[in-house]
């Protein structure tokens, strides 16, 4: 661990740039059931079920 962290201690060489990733995993949902619109006396009403659609990586990228 301890040598690739030392990667991003050199300095930057912009022939050599350091490339990093990061991975992200996301739920991919939907609302269950439609919220309910505002109405006079009463706040928005948004019901807690959802319906699951599986999971994504999302992979960042970044030059260093």
């Amino acid at each position: 661990m301890e040598r690739v962290l030392d990667v991003y201690k050199r300095p930057y060489d912009p022939k050599n740039p350091v490339i990093c990733m990061d991975e992200s995993p996301k739920q991919l949902i939907e609302e269950g059931r439609p919220g309910q619109s505002i109405k006079p006396g009463r706040e928005a009403r948004v019901d807690y079920e959802y319906v699951r659609h599986g999971v994504v990586n999302v992979l960042w990228l970044m030059n260093h």
